[in-house]
């Protein structure tokens, strides 16, 4: 299928860690959707629960909570996920993608909830070659 790039905000320290979740890993979340939450063991973080707050696909098209599915869609967007207006009232058509994980999904962005007996950074240090 496909590896899952993922981004692991720490709402306690302020930090953001990154992981490539292997093949095997990443097919266990396949299917779930923004707002879920997960266990931390498909991220090798034991005890930890997270929840999935984003993401995009290989191009950059953001995926959005409130559209269901994972099909992309052109949608007519204020001010919102994928569209920052520069003037009033300003409104565009952009790309977007539904809120669910499919193998088309490059990027992942997930949020601590509950943490475990470790801290992240002992768990997700990176190898040193």
């Amino acid at each position: 299928m496909a590896e899952f790039k993922t981004v692991i905000a720490d709402p306690k320290s302020k930090m953001a860690y990154q992981k490539v979740l292997s093949e095997e890993k990443s097919n266990a979340l396949v299917g779930k959707g923004i707002g879920e939450e997960i266990d931390g063991i498909f991220l090798d973080l034991p005890g930890y629960r997270l929840k999935i707050t984003g993401g995009s696909d290989g191009s950059g098209v953001p995926m959005r909570g409130d559209i269901s599915g994972n099909q992309r869609r052109r949608l007519l967007l204020t001010d919102s996920v994928g569209f920052t207006p520069v003037k009033d009232g300003q409104r565009k058509r952009k790309l977007i993608r539904g809120k669910n994980l499919s193998g088309d999904i490059s990027q992942i962005n997930l949020k601590v909830i509950e943490y475990g007996p470790k801290s992240i950074e002992e768990l997700l240090k990176p190898e040193v070659a």
